[in-house]
């Protein structure tokens, strides 16, 4: 491991403390210090402990009418403003969010005198810059970057418009094979971004509070592979002229997956939509991909939400085409009488499968047509809809995205999103966003070999990176093989829907597969939650292994993951869960990868110890 970067503050620094420009969190855990363009940002520790440059970015932008990004100078700052902000969720970490942050402006003028404001909000658990220009100017170029110094560790996923890459453990900027999934080698890189700066102090570079008008943004290093720059996927006109959030959250990895702060810094919801429920769901896709155009095989994983006390359903592509007995009509009458709510799958009009692109498509993609289509929704008694298959991420697609999740609100439609982008925020403004896919999940155990051998330091680098920042469709719990195996245990494998956080958490095995499981299991499976109320990163790290804990109600779910290739005992400490009782119901592993050792299990001296098979697991529960 690293030694710690402990940095003095350079005479420019000093001279800028010196005028009043340096400014702190209301914690006092981290501070801003201006510099011309640049802010760095530092963490402090704790009392007597040195601080710690934490994330060093670049301010600037080009637009249509003036390059805010050259030569710039300091034109004044304003005085600090207190922001506080507590709202619910229906979704996430926690039903209740609370933070605060201090905020001030800075102001740059160019050579012509042009200026350009850029709004910098520091909380204890991060910091975010916002650019504020006049309404409706045309933005070019984000000149935004993030300084990666070569020798840090980073996990950033290689940009694909699907956002379904791995996140592997690198320490230099430069593009390699095993940074792809697949397709050419390039310096593009998506959102989250996680970053050890020294040793235990950690940043998540992301993005937040798209809005209409506003093009989605990814990283760019090719031109200096230290500097990752904000790299706009098309040009954008701001609504009210406010840019997105540029944010990095801050502090010891339970600092980065316990914060909110992607939602605290989106536009707060303007309904409390009370019609919103999470919750379980079966799935057809994983087990049969076709499964959704045949009558009876959609009755049989109505059956099986009905057995499993799940309360939704998903009917996947090809509905339309649905043959074997019935139609989509007797498929909704069907669960109506079971009381399963069903949610359907749409293309949201495009195709990334060639010739013949799956059904149904373009109904969603004209507003005259996406009225009618969840109009007759509505009055079918459809809970909601899963929309597939979207292209990068320009103000176009925004602009989409954000009128699927209205029009759907109005109607009283779920809204999952799939080969999309990654959250922003959303689901705090629209509390019917349920989750969004953008990851590489369990789906590509159908589409070919490679997630097998990665699957488990795979799953144990998502908590870290990619489901920090919102809802994550990963399609979690595959106990039996799809087209490609899974070398996971059976106890990995259960403690996923606890460890991956979604509104709409869907389960994707067999009837048959859940059907031989344990009773204890089927049990567990039964009553799990797919909203909570508190969440706890008990331990881990990026790859290796993960330890979270999710309160609901007065009840504790622990689920650990080992991501490594060989066994390991995990050591945990317990004493932040509040109420948690004396003794937990144990799923462990078994003598075999697929089987499970179920008892008891309790902590010792506050802290606990689960052995783990090599890519194994755990679920603790309180009783």
């Amino acid at each position: 491991m690293k030694k710690p970067i402990l940095l003095t503050l350079s005479l420019a620094a000093l001279l800028a403390v010196s005028c009043g420009k340096e400014f702190h969190s209301p914690g006092g855990r981290l501070s801003a210090v201006p510099d011309g363009q640049t802010v760095s940002v530092y963490f402090h520790a704790g009392a007597g402990a040195e601080k710690v440059l934490a994330a060093q970015l670049h301010i600037g932008l080009v637009t249509a009418e003036a390059d805010l990004d050259s030569a710039l100078t300091f034109a004044g700052f304003s005085d600090r403003r207190k922001i506080n902000d507590d709202y619910g969720m229906k979704t996430g970490k926690r039903s209740r969010c609370h933070n605060e942050a201090m905020q001030r402006t800075l102001r740059f003028r160019n050579p012509d005198g042009q200026m350009l404001d850029a709004v910098l909000r520091l909380y204890d658990d991060g910091v975010a810059l916002c650019y504020q220009l006049p309404d409706g100017t045309e933005t070019l170029e984000d000149r935004t970057a993030w300084h990666i110094p070569d020798g840090t560790r980073r996990w950033i996923a290689s940009l694909k418009t699907d956002y379904e890459g791995y996140y592997p453990l690198a320490t230099d900027g430069q593009g390699t094979p095993e940074r792809f999934r697949r397709g050419v080698i390039s310096q593009a890189w998506g959102f989250p971004a996680l970053v050890e700066p020294a040793d235990g102090v950690f940043a998540l570079l992301c993005e937040a509070d798209l809005r209409h008008g506003d093009s989605a943004a990814s990283l760019d290093n090719g031109a200096d592979r230290e500097w990752y720059r904000v790299k706009l996927t098309g040009p954008a006109r701001f609504a009210d002229g406010r840019s997105p959030w540029r944010a990095a959250i801050i502090g010891s990895l339970s600092d980065v997956v316990e914060s909110t702060l992607v939602t605290d810094l989106s536009t707060p919801k303007s309904d409390e939509m009370d019609w919103v429920e999470p919750g379980v769901s079966s799935w057809v896709y994983w087990a049969y991909n076709h499964g959704s155009k045949d009558f009876q095989i959609n009755k049989d994983f109505i059956d099986l939400a009905v057995k499993m006390g799940w309360m939704y359903c998903l009917i996947d592509w090809e509905w339309p085409e649905m043959e074997n007995g019935g139609d989509i009509a007797d498929v909704l009458s069907y669960a109506k009488e079971k009381g399963v709510r069903i949610n359907l799958w749409y293309n949201s009009g495009t195709s990334w499968v060639g010739d013949g692109a799956p059904q149904p498509q373009d109904r969603l993609n004209d507003p005259e047509r996406r009225e009618k289509e969840l109009a007759w929704l509505e009055s079918l008694g459809v809970s909601g809809i899963k929309v597939d298959f979207f292209l990068p991420d320009d103000a176009t697609m925004v602009d989409y995205y954000l009128d699927i999740l209205e029009d759907a609100a109005k109607h009283h439609l779920l809204v999952d999103f799939h080969g999309c982008t990654i959250p922003r925020g959303w689901q705090r403004t629209w509390p019917n966003l349920m989750s969004m896919e953008s990851v590489l999940g369990a789906e590509w155990y159908n589409n070919g070999p490679f997630l097998t051998p990665r699957a488990a330091g795979h799953n144990a680098t998502l908590p870290f990176t990619r489901n920090v920042i919102g809802p994550m469709d990963y399609t979690p719990g595959t106990f039996s093989d799809s087209q490609f195996p899974h070398i996971t245990t059976y106890a990995h494998e259960l403690a996923l829907p606890i460890l991956f956080e979604s509104g709409l958490q869907h389960m994707p095995d067999r009837p048959e597969a859940y059907a031989g499981l344990p009773a204890e299991v089927r049990e567990l499976l039964s009553g799990l939650p797919a909203a909570w109320d508190d969440t706890r990163l008990l331990a881990g790290y990026p790859g290796e292994y993960a330890v979270l804990a999710r309160r609901k109600g007065n009840r504790w779910y622990i689920a650990g993951i080992n991501g490594r290739e060989e066994t390991a005992d995990i050591t945990f400490p317990t004493e932040r869960l509040t109420g948690a009782p004396a003794a937990f119901r144990l799923f462990g592993d078994g003598d075999e990868d697929r089987s499970f050792q179920i008892g008891t299990a309790a902590p010792d001296g506050g802290a606990m110890t689960i052995p783990c098979r090599a890519r194994g697991g755990f679920v603790l529960v309180s009783e």
